[in-house]
């Protein structure tokens, strides 16, 4: 079929969707279901800026899905609003720290904010901070910085919090508040103490979702979502069960009825049925594994692959190493001891990429007995995407023999 004819056929198709960016995460709506309370612990420390006085600074704990950057940005909106029709200027600023992940790129965004001109590297950190410390400070305003993921930014050291948290001390007009959002409970204890007293004046946590919830949260956005009728009832009660396992995630609720409508539209189906959200989980469980099969280390990558070419449903930790130090040579890789290999074979076990069990052989002492709990083909295609894997393409196994005994590879 020419690509033309594919794309009319496509425009063709009755769709099912009246909006569909509204499940997606960067959606933020103007109600929030089972959030109240954190949107009025929020509203209450942040609505001293209005009145010219410094709010706290805030911590957001909570799993991911929780609502936290939806609740984050909701309130900042709204914020600004009302403070625009106080004449009482106030800006809410939000950086994901995933992306903005240095001091450096921080400050270069936040200056270039208030009209100061910085290169995006080259200066002295000093010199930037000092120009976004001028820009903030050339009028009576007040300044919300939102930090989200804001672990990932101490990961590289702290300095830049110790100064945002610190420079209210600073400035002579302008007022400055901080809010981190962390999916990791634990973050702050990594922390300069003072850097932790100064930034965590207030703390939020945000619980997980409970099912009843999580249903709540769907039956809302699918109602902006989808055509009437588009949905067999079973559908918003199976997609909150099966996000209700993972944590009381909400973007996983979302995602998984985005996709599930997204199937059954392609399929050429009017309503979306339980098959498709059955469908759906597999599918994002699937590209969940493999975006984490992609952002392994390479020699986690090289003991996966070794598995991949044994490709049997019980592997031996000697086979796995055998297989794998051949491919170290084959690639000029480090060859790792056995029991350090034996480290990433749980650490891939606990990623949920294959499964490994201990078990006895009596005299002959304790192996882990492992097989892949993912799709083979799909696995090798990803690991094969790496350029330092790409020659082991035309590799195939010979023959296995016992664990103590070198495994033959040869080129196919």
């Amino acid at each position: 079929m020419e690509l033309k004819q594919l794309f009319e056929d496509l425009l063709n198709i009755k769709p099912i969707f009246l909006n569909r960016e509204v499940l997606r995460p960067s959606y933020t709506p103007d109600y929030l279901p089972h959030r109240i309370e954190q949107i009025n612990r929020m509203a209450t420390t942040l609505v001293v800026a209005i009145r010219g006085e410094t709010p706290s600074n805030i911590l957001i704990y909570g799993k991911s899905g929780t609502g936290k950057t939806a609740v984050v940005k909701y309130v900042g909106r709204e914020l600004e609003i009302i403070s625009e029709s106080k004449g009482k200027p106030c800006t809410v600023l939000y950086m994901n720290c995933e992306v903005v992940d240095t001091q450096y790129r921080v400050l270069y965004h936040l200056a270039g904010h208030f009209d100061k001109e910085v290169p995006p590297t080259g200066w002295p950190t000093d010199q930037v901070y000092a120009e976004f410390k001028n820009g903030i400070d050339n009028g009576n305003r007040a300044v919300i910085i939102i930090l989200d993921e804001v672990d990932k930014l101490v990961k590289k050291g702290d300095e830049i919090l110790y100064n945002l948290s610190r420079i209210n001390s600073e400035l002579s007009h302008a007022k400055v508040s901080i809010i981190g959002i962390s999916n990791d409970l634990k973050f702050i204890e990594f922390l300069d103490p003072r850097v932790r007293s100064s930034l965590g004046e207030e703390e939020i946590i945000f619980p997980p979702y409970n099912a009843d919830q999580l249903r709540d949260i769907l039956e809302q956005r699918a109602s902006m979502a989808f055509k009437p009728d588009a949905l067999s009832p079973e559908v918003i009660p199976l997609c909150a069960a099966f996000a209700a396992q993972e944590h009381g995630d909400a973007r996983r609720a979302l995602d998984l009825l985005r996709v599930s409508a997204e199937l059954a539209e392609r399929a050429q189906n009017n309503i979306v049925m339980e098959e498709h959200v059955r469908w759906a989980q597999d599918k994002i469980e699937l590209d969940r594994i493999v975006e984490v099969v992609r952002t392994l280390p390479t020699q986690s990558k090289l003991v996966l692959y070794s598995m991949v070419l044994l490709n049997r449903k019980s592997l031996t930790t000697g086979e796995v190493y055998n297989v794998y130090k051949d491919l170290c040579h084959k690639t000029d890789m480090a060859v790792l001891t056995q029991r350090r290999v034996t480290d990433l074979i749980s650490e891939l076990d606990m990623l949920g990429i294959v499964s490994a069990t201990v078990v006895s052989k009596g005299r002959y002492g304790r192996t882990k007995e492992i097989s892949v709990s993912i799709p083979i083909d799909q696995i090798k295609y990803v690991l094969l995407e790496d350029y330092r894997l790409k020659s082991l393409g035309g590799v195939r196994l010979k023959s296995i023999s016992i664990p103590d005994t070198q495994t033959r590879l040869y080129g196919g």
